[in-house]
């Protein structure tokens, strides 16, 4: 199982490596509102550290967690940009190469 916050580190990790990709790039994309929807286990630690985390699991794999429940989300995500010393973010921008015949 991978846990949520997992997966959102994983996703900045791939947007990252696009963005670096495209750097000095002519042509841009602006990125918009990224949606990810998943299913996902709710589980509860007991202690004195008690914690809610939530794994996200297959589509087929509901069964496997008869002492989780289970739900699916939805997250909207809008990534931007901010600045090595910190300060409002700016819209993220990915290129890519022009293909021929594209323009």
């Amino acid at each position: 199982m991978i846990e949520l916050a997992d997966m959102i580190r994983e996703l900045r990790e791939q947007l990252t490596s696009a963005l670096a990709d495209g750097d000095g790039r002519m042509l841009r994309f602006e990125l918009g509102p990224v949606e990810v929807e998943a299913s996902v286990a709710v589980t509860r630690e007991d202690g004195g550290d008690a914690k809610v985390r939530l794994w996200v699991v297959d589509a087929g794999a509901n069964g496997k967690y008869g002492h989780a429940e289970t739900q699916r989300i939805t997250l909207t995500l809008t990534p931007k940009v901010v600045p090595p010393g910190g300060g409002s973010g700016e819209p993220a921008m990915i290129t890519g190469d022009v293909v021929d015949d594209e323009i």
